[in-house]
């Protein structure tokens, strides 16, 4: 296990501070908007109000990502990642923006690539953060005197490509996606060892499971609220789409099948399929084309959240019941009439 002293982590506490009054996620009185909710099935009245609003919560970001809620409804705050800029941001009701952790996900000195930090942000089932980190090529976790463990790097002897999300099981395995985005040269690079992108499965005992290789860009990745099914983004132009893999007892995954298919949006809206998340009724909600789709655990397309931005990823916050996006150089937020899943995570 390979560990990063505190020293080595810058932590401040005031950066890009727009320092809105309190208030709560309905009140759009402080924040700006942009966007719409597209409407395509009438059950999206049931998860979505019809003048619910996009707030602009902060901006200026090169590329959001990775949002996580940590605390409770009043005291909570959420974090996110800027990859470009190699760090953690941090946006708490009435402080705004600030930086949390830099470096975030690369700890060289020499120059790497346009996207070095860390991706995805996770809490673990004791309430510790765990990075998907691109630059250093692994999972990490914050340590309680504030350094990082190291939880994987290989697979096999071979180092990972670029972990991008992830995911707990109640049973505290970790479920995770490995593409190339965080190499300087993607596919091409040099630096690759693996020469697939896979799903794997770090079990509590610290033994790695490549799930499945089949995806040729898997990105997000949730679980549904009863975890029989694994949902995976996969962020390819030419088959843009997302996956819905069967659990099976031992954990390792069934035969996939298309959950739903977007490539004919690609280009035509901004963005790909990218992160998601679950609500406890088993709807889904996925960042792609256009904004977040939401969608039935059926595949029935209730409607979108259109931010008119490359939107990455999302999270629940609060009382779980608001939704945060990560819209290219914004981060957004929307009040829901639904609660999110959020799996075994103990939040501090």
């Amino acid at each position: 296990m390979k560990t990063i002293p505190l020293s080595c982590l810058l932590l401040v506490t005031s950066l890009l501070c727009l320092a809105p009054s309190q208030g709560h996620a309905q009140d759009s009185t402080n924040y700006p908007t942009l966007g719409e909710v597209i409407r395509i099935d009438p059950r999206l009245d049931q998860l979505i109000d019809k003048d619910a609003k996009i707030e602009v919560l902060s901006s200026g970001f090169d590329w959001s990502e990775g949002p996580v809620w940590v605390g409770d409804a009043k005291d909570g705050y959420l974090l996110f990642s800027d990859i470009p800029r190699n760090s953690v941001m941090k946006w708490k009701e009435g402080t705004g923006a600030s930086l949390f952790m830099k470096p975030s996900g690369y700890t060289g000195v020499a120059p790497y690539g346009g996207e070095p930090g860390c991706n995805g942000l996770i809490l673990d089932p004791q309430g510790r953060l765990v990075s998907c980190e691109h630059g250093d090529r692994r999972i990490s976790v914050l340590t309680k005197d504030g350094g990082k463990r190291t939880m994987v790097d290989n697979y096999m002897g071979k180092r990972l490509n670029s972990p991008n999300d992830g995911t707990f099981k109640s049973n505290g395995d970790f479920y995770f996606t490995d593409p190339p985005y965080g190499l300087p040269d993607r596919y091409n690079d040099p630096r690759r060892e693996l020469d697939f992108c896979g799903v794997y499965r770090l079990a509590t005992d610290g033994t790695l499971t490549l799930l499945t290789k089949e995806m040729t860009r898997p990105n997000g990745i949730a679980f549904s609220p009863d975890e029989k099914t694994l949902y995976v983004a996969q962020s390819d132009p030419e088959a843009a789409l997302w996956k819905a893999f069967p659990v099976n007892k031992d954990g390792t995954l069934g035969q996939s099948k298309v959950f739903c298919d977007v490539t004919e949006n690609v280009g035509k809206l901004p963005g790909l399929p990218d992160g998601l998340k679950t609500d406890l009724k088993g709807n889904v909600f996925a960042t792609g084309p256009g904004g977040c789709y939401i969608f039935s655990p059926e595949g029935d397309l209730l409607g979108r959240i259109s931010t008119g931005e490359r939107t990455a990823n999302c999270a629940w916050g609060n009382d779980g019941s608001v939704l945060y996006l990560t819209a290219d150089t914004y981060l957004v937020r929307i009040q829901t009439r639904t609660r999110g899943h959020v799996g075994p995570q103990k939040a501090k």
